[in-house]
C-alpha cells in the first residue's frame, strides 16, 4: 500500500487519487512505485492521478518505422544517458501544447532532485555535436515512467525513444508507462490495459534488481 496516498485501485476511472502535498523525492517515489503520478499546472495544487485504463508501451513493442530504422543504421544520431538532464527537461518544458504545460518550475525542481538521487534519467540524442532530441523519465527497479520528450532535428525524439527502449530491453526492464494514450503515443506502439492489470504488473516490475544507468 502507498505510504502517502490511498490505494489507487479504489479510485474511479478518471483516477484522481489526491490533491496537495509536497513533491519530495520520498513522496514522488512512493507515488510512482504504486501507479500514481503528478499532473497539474500553476493554477492548481499538486494533483495525483492513476487513471483506468493505463497506457503503456511494451518493452518489445515500440514501433520503429522503416525510415527511422534506416536513419538509425546510417549513424545520423549518437546518444548518451544522463549527460544533459537539465537541458532535456528544460527543452521538454518549452514544448508547446499539452505535452509541456504541466512541466512547471515546481516540477522541474522535483525531477532535478530525483535525478540527483539516481531516480530520474534522460537519454539524449546528438547530431553533428548538437542536442537533437531527448526523453526523460523515472526508473524504479524494472519500471520506467516516460515523462516527456522533445526534438530539434527531424526524428530526434523518435530516435531517443528507440535508443531508450534498446536499453530498457538490454537491462531487463519489465514495464514502460506513458500514462495516457493519444494519436502520437498510439503511433509509437502504446496500448491501453486495465488499471488492475497495470498495478499488478507494476508491483512485479519494481522488484526487479536492475538500473538504467
Amino acid at each position: 500500500m502507498p505510504r502517502f496516498f490511498r490505494d489507487p485501485a479504489t479510485c474511479d476511472r478518471r483516477g484522481l487519487v489526491a490533491i496537495g502535498g509536497d513533491l519530495t523525492p520520498e513522496r514522488m517515489l512512493d507515488a510512482y512505485s504504486h501507479g500514481i503520478f503528478p499532473f497539474f499546472d500553476d493554477s492548481t495544487p499538486p494533483l495525483w492521478w492513476s487513471p483506468d485504463p493505463r497506457a503503456i508501451i511494451e518493452i518489445d513493442g515500440l514501433h520503429v518505422s522503416r525510415r527511422l530504422a534506416r536513419t538509425l543504421r546510417a549513424g545520423k544520431f549518437t546518444h548518451t544517458l544522463n549527460r544533459a538532464f537539465g537541458e532535456v527537461v528544460a527543452a521538454c518544458a518549452r514544448v508547446g501544447g499539452e505535452d509541456g504545460v504541466w512541466i512547471t518550475d515546481t516540477m522541474v525542481a522535483a525531477y532535478t532532485a530525483m535525478h540527483r538521487l539516481g531516480h530520474a534519467h534522460s537519454l539524449e540524442v546528438w547530431c553533428e555535436g548538437e542536442l537533437a532530441g531527448g526523453v526523460f523519465g523515472i526508473a524504479v527497479g524494472g519500471f520506467f515512467a516516460g515523462e516527456s520528450m522533445f526534438t530539434r532535428v527531424t526524428d530526434g525524439s523518435k530516435a531517443a525513444l528507440a535508443f531508450l527502449f534498446e536499453r530498457l530491453k538490454a537491462r531487463g526492464f519489465r514495464l514502460s508507462d506513458v500514462q495516457y494514450i493519444n494519436d502520437h503515443t498510439a503511433s509509437l506502439g502504446a496500448v491501453e490495459i486495465p488499471r488492475r492489470v497495470y498495478l499488478r504488473r507494476l508491483a512485479e516490475a519494481v522488484k526487479v534488481q536492475t538500473t538504467l544507468a
